[in-house]
């Protein structure tokens, strides 16, 4: 299945000039720090550090931007991160046959204390979902639901799109629908950290997406989201160019190893 493709529901967006030339610059930094030889010398310490980074910068992106961890909201927004962002690693290999078990598992890790155990790995039941960044108008339970799935069913049989663009829409789409009531834009953002793995982009996950999204402002996000939200083919690009200027920002962040 090629670019041009029409069965393809990401071929039109893939081809689109402005769309493919960000793609593109986000790839060759992504490439140009798995080849540092500083990184691959230290990988498991260069793959901790993009943990932790990576979750701190998450919490900030939804307010939580505090230094420790503690009984306060935000400390326990930061707590939830760094517990998220941690178990992805383990979530690659079932991200890849079945994304919604993937999901339901981290949706279990990072919601716990903030809604009740039975909505724990849940899709919401009701109209009502968190909005730190108040993104605007929340699409009702069912649409929410339909929109998970269709999402999982892109991932594993309806699209060869180029993996940084998947990656975009996965995230647009958990941030901007918020399946869950607690949580979806943490989750939106580490699942890009599944998606580069799973597809083999950055399977040791030394990127640090989550702080290219950070550096560039809260009201960038924002806009990046509420852009990809009116569906039009301009909103939407808008947005891939954002998402991929953020993950080269984020492999260009990636600090060499400080010796042991």
């Amino acid at each position: 299945m090629g670019a041009t493709d029409r069965s393809d529901p990401l071929a039109v967006l893939a081809g689109a000039p402005d769309v493919a030339a960000a793609l593109s610059a986000a790839l060759s930094e992504i490439d140009a720090l798995l080849w540092r030889r500083d990184v691959r010398a230290a990988a498991a310490q260069v793959a901790a550090a993009s943990v932790e980074r990576g979750a701190r910068d998450s919490a900030a992106i939804d307010g939580a931007d505090v230094v420790v961890v503690d009984s306060s909201p935000m400390g326990r927004v930061l707590d939830a991160s760094l517990r998220l962002t941690a178990a992805v690693p383990a979530q690659v290999e079932v991200f890849t046959s079945a994304p919604l078990q993937a999901w339901a598992h981290l949706h279990a890790v990072v919601a716990h204390g903030f809604v009740a155990d039975d909505q724990l790995g849940r899709p919401r039941a009701f109209e009502a979902a968190d909005d730190p960044l108040h993104l605007g108008p929340l699409p009702p339970a069912g649409v929410a639901a339909d929109r998970l799935a269709g999402l999982a069913d892109l991932l594993t049989r309806r699209t060869e799109a180029p993996a940084l663009l998947v990656a975009a829409v996965v995230h647009a789409e958990l941030a901007s629908v918020r399946p869950f009531a607690w949580g979806s834009g943490l989750l939106a953002r580490a699942s890009v950290r599944l998606v580069l793995a799973a597809r083999g982009v950055d399977p040791s996950m030394f990127s640090i997406p989550e702080h290219g999204m950070f550096e560039m402002g809260r009201p960038a996000y924002v806009a990046a989201m509420r852009a990809y939200a009116t569906g039009t083919p301009t909103g939407v690009s808008d947005y891939v160019v954002w998402h991929s200027t953020a993950l080269a920002m984020g492999a260009k962040a990636v600090s060499a190893p400080t010796p042991a």
